[in-house]
């Protein structure tokens, strides 16, 4: 119950086709996915494991994707720690965490009680995904998590002693039993996506951070995927190691670089999700040019084609299908 390209790009096994997947392949983009949101709010589709397994089988359904994510938000983790949170359409929280309320934001049994949802969800879109489809689940990484929760998404620049008290004694092991409960219910890897990491001070970054992501790896050998915003691939080089399963990257990063320095484990990227906006003449020029960069890199074992960020919402579902059509007939 796996699909072959996606576990051969996990042990580097040499294929002539990538899997292929996108962030927010379940989403606005698509008319699936729209018809649903007029029945039913972002949470409902979230925390109804059935409504969300029926979004995350949609994409595969349709443009036949390799594999499917589990649909769900970063953020419910902050709402199981009970930070007051609500969706119209971006999120909003009633709190956030201070130096003097952090106790109030600390049970992680109580939190982690509150992703059962997401456990149903994943076992759900198993049993509807075709046994030849790969299943994967996510979290938000810790500081992504930490600027969303102290309400510094836009600079986090200054690190406060409680900061990394929230970070380091609830978060970081908070974060690792939602991935366990991912694994455990049948989550083939877990992806962390962690942004906005160009706002973190290098020192805390080198010194104290780094730990908190190859902590998380470590602790589930090959079971876990990162994908970063904000920094450069060399700032990245400790945690590049036989523990992790993968790195995604976004498209302002040389993914040719990146095979040279990543020689284990899959990389995802790094299509620029911006010109799947374009027309179709101009679209298939840009895949056209995409696939002669890729072709020019000596052994791409491992590689797993996406995306450099979430598919934008704009984007035309006709433009998904030629995207997915073109790079397999490029790569057969």
């Amino acid at each position: 119950m796996s699909n072959i390209l996606f576990q051969n790009a996990l042990k580097r096994i040499s294929q002539k086709t990538p899997p292929i997947w996108f962030m927010r392949q379940a989403g606005r983009y698509h008319s699936h996915y729209q018809n649903l949101k007029e029945k039913y709010s972002f949470e409902k589709l979230c925390k109804n494991p059935e409504l969300a397994s029926e979004v995350a089988c949609g994409p595969v359904n349709e443009f036949d994707f390799d594999i499917s994510i589990l649909f769900s938000d970063i953020l419910f983790l902050l709402e199981g720690l009970g930070l007051p949170l609500h969706f119209n359409p971006a999120p909003i929280f009633g709190d956030f965490i201070t130096k003097d309320n952090l106790s109030e934001y600390s049970n992680i049994d109580k939190a982690i009680e509150h992703m059962e949802f997401q456990s149903k969800a994943i076992r759900i879109t198993r049993e509807q995904l075709p046994n030849s489809k790969s299943l994967i689940g996510f979290v938000g990484g810790p500081w992504t998590l930490l600027r969303f929760a102290t309400n510094k998404k836009k600079n986090l620049n200054k690190i406060e002693d409680f900061h990394f008290d929230f970070l380091k004694n609830i978060l970081l092991p908070l974060i690792k039993k939602n991935i366990n409960l991912q694994l455990d219910a049948g989550a083939e890897i877990v992806m962390i996506f962690d942004s906005g990491l160009n706002d973190i001070q290098s020192d805390f970054f080198k010194l104290n951070y780094l730990s908190l992501i190859e902590d998380i790896i470590k602790s589930f050998p090959n079971k876990i995927g990162y994908y970063f915003k904000g920094k450069e691939l060399n700032d990245f080089s400790i945690i590049f190691n036989s523990s992790l399963a993968g790195i995604g990257i976004n498209h302002t990063i040389n993914i040719k670089d990146t095979f040279a320095l990543y020689k284990s484990g899959f990389i995802q990227g790094n299509f620029d999700e911006s010109k799947m906006i374009l027309n179709q003449s101009q679209l298939i020029e840009e895949i056209k040019y995409f696939c002669e960069e890729m072709k020019s890199i000596e052994s791409l074992e491992g590689w797993i084609c996406s995306l450099g960020h979430g598919i934008n919402k704009l984007t035309p579902e006709k433009n998904v299908h030629l995207f997915i059509e073109t790079i397999r007939k490029n790569f057969s």
